[in-house]
């Protein structure tokens, strides 16, 4: 029989991992007792208890609650001592978990109105990244994601302030929020403003709706990476494609099961996208909200899915292949998998 390892010392990159979902739940707590803001049950209440609220966002009402106790959580970041803490704590957790490079994804807009406008908001967040991976040693970069919901003009303004921080630590640029509102299309100058200076486009596609959704960030993002892009496992051809241009899809298997896109671990199609040749990298999305981070994400492949430890290996592979990361780190990390293998 096969030894199982442990997959927190597997190292790996976390490509998907949103700024406000990545907080510690204590952490939400002492923040909202500080402000005094008034946080909603179904969030508190699974705070303190360290279960996850239920959510369902396959409809509108669902990911409008959804949506809500996320901004609750958010409402908790007020000062630059929060977003150092909140950035700090996400690195800390990242690397018990045996990540050795950490995007995260942030909209900055959200944090403006109280850290002073949108260029020093980002500063403030791109300063506590810097402080952070030079501090505790693992490479973080930062995407900088607009927002479906508003104005493709928005995500324009975003973009072009994505590319002026591009020395300063922003990698890429990205489209979140729900995938059911808006066209790509919308948003395609604003994509083709950020890839036209050297910016990796990651869009949201392919989770909420079918493999049009994925189709659509190809063709009108021309995205490098997918934010999610699960659903791509219902067309063999969309898979093969993803596979022919090596289209790394950001999976997220507690989330998808968490939001109702799928109703147990076993249904996530990882196998599907594996075989299919589509590189992964997993990821935990809002670890606030869904109650996992990345190591379990790699135990539900192990445990729900049959991967040997050869597999989870190389998706970890595949995560540090997709990001950002400059060549150097690229080939510690991989050799670091491959020490892992023969431990």
């Amino acid at each position: 029989m096969e030894r199982v390892r442990d997959v927190s010392e597997l190292p790996k990159a976390h490509l998907h991992l949103h700024f406000t979902g990545s907080m510690r739940p204590s952490t939400v707590l002492e923040l909202a007792d500080k402000y005094g803001v008034r946080l909603p049950d179904a969030l508190s209440e699974a705070l303190i208890s360290g279960e996850p609220p239920s959510l369902r966002a396959t409809d509108e009402r669902g990911w409008f609650r959804f949506q809500r106790l996320y901004d609750a959580a958010r409402s908790c970041l007020r000062e630059p001592e929060d977003i150092q803490r909140l950035v700090r704590e996400a690195a800390e957790e990242d690397l018990r978990d045996g990540s050795g490079w950490l995007e995260i994804q942030v909209d900055p807009t959200s944090y403006a109105p109280r850290l002073g406008g949108l260029i020093p908001a980002l500063e403030i967040i791109l300063d506590a990244v810097e402080t952070t991976s030079r501090e505790t040693g693992l490479g973080m970069r930062v995407l900088v994601a607009a927002n479906r919901m508003k104005h493709p003009l928005d995500a324009r303004t975003l973009a072009r302030l994505a590319v002026r921080y591009a020395d300063r630590g922003v990698v890429g640029f990205g489209l979140s929020n729900d995938e059911r509102r808006g066209m790509a299309r919308d948003f395609d100058r604003a994509f083709a403003i950020a890839r036209e200076a050297g910016l990796l486009s990651a869009p949201h596609g392919g989770e909420l709706t079918g493999p049009a959704s994925v189709r659509d960030c190809l063709d009108d993002l021309g995205a490098n990476r997918l934010g999610h892009g699960v659903r791509a496992a219902e067309d063999p051809r969309l898979l093969k494609r993803l596979a022919d241009r090596q289209v790394t899809c950001e999976v997220c298997p507690a989330s998808n099961v968490a939001l109702g896109v799928y109703e147990k671990p076993e249904d996530v199609p990882l196998r599907t996208l594996f075989e299919a040749g589509v590189p992964m990298a997993l990821g935990a999305d809002d670890p606030l909200l869904f109650g996992s981070r990345l190591a379990a994400q790699y135990e539900i492949a192990r445990v729900h899915h049959g991967f040997t430890d050869a597999e989870l290996a190389e998706l970890a592979r595949q995560s540090v292949r997709g990001s950002a990361a400059p060549e150097g780190v690229k080939e510690e990390l991989l050799a670091g998998v491959d020490a892992w293998l023969v431990s």
